[in-house]
């Protein structure tokens, strides 16, 4: 898709970006390459990331490491520093997930979840701040979720897990926002192409959550690029501590689509 903005709109800003070997974490960290930025991605899978990094180009650096282990944060970082420069925005995108009743979801499960979203978001905020925002300012995108905005049936881990993501999105703007860093978020809903959708709705519930969104389509990878774009350019810069839904309107509707109701 052909951007709204100037190609030149993140020239000489440093990104990283967590799970950005792959879905919604890829998509952002596309649009910030093809707008001038200089972008480092995260993630477990190291051939996945390796590939994913190759496909982007030169401005794009891998740095493997799985955001629950701190230390493994830190080596990340320190080495997209090294190749690309101090970290002007950083975006949490990675996150776990998967269908499962409370009453038949093991505490492992649970904490599992819990420790890649709000667990990794914080690691990586935290390394963050101490190697680049605190001295130079900067911005905080954290992809969270509509699960928790009312009740989603089977996602108790992640509903759980994205309302922790939201509190630290609003607690770190109000923290550091004095240093001069913004801290925002974006909470997807159905985005076609990506694991989530895979997983979560998968063969006929896909039908039944299309025909819960009021704008009847499922929302687009690169979509969720172009708002990621906007909140981390100077056009929000009075913008912070908000998560912004980009669902076509679903979480306004019923969670009993995830029920089959």
């Amino acid at each position: 898709m052909k951007s709204i903005f100037r190609s030149d709109l993140l020239a000489g800003r440093v990104a990283l970006v967590t799970g950005g070997g792959s879905g919604i974490g890829r998509g952002i960290a596309e649009a910030f390459l093809a707008h001038g930025a200089s972008v480092g991605i995260v993630g477990r899978n190291v051939e996945r990331l390796n590939a994913a990094a190759a496909e982007m180009g030169e401005r794009c650096v891998p740095a493997p490491a799985d955001v629950r282990d701190p230390k493994a944060v830190e080596a990340a970082l320190d080495a997209v520093t090294a190749a690309l420069g101090p970290i002007d925005v950083v975006v949490n995108s990675a996150a776990g997930n998967f269908l499962a009743p409370a009453a038949a979801l093991s505490p492992n499960g649970f904490r599992t979840v819990m420790d890649i979203d709000a667990n990794g978001t914080f690691n990586v905020c935290r390394a963050a701040f101490d190697r680049s925002l605190r001295d130079r300012g900067g911005v905080v995108l954290n992809v969270s979720a509509t699960l928790h905005y009312a009740a989603t049936p089977l996602q108790v881990h992640a509903s759980a897990a994205k309302a922790a993501v939201d509190a630290i999105t609003r607690t770190l703007a109000v923290e550091w926002g004095p240093l001069g860093v913004r801290v925002v978020g974006i909470a997807p809903g159905p985005i076609d192409g990506t694991e989530g959708m895979s997983r979560l709705a998968p063969g006929d519930a896909k039908e039944r959550v299309l025909g819960a969104i009021p704008l009847r389509r499922f929302g687009r990878i690169d979509e969720m690029g172009t708002l990621a774009v906007f909140l981390v350019s100077e056009g929000a810069s009075y913008i912070s501590g908000e998560t912004v839904v980009a669902d076509g309107g679903a979480w306004l509707g019923t969670a009993s689509v995830w029920m089959g109701g």
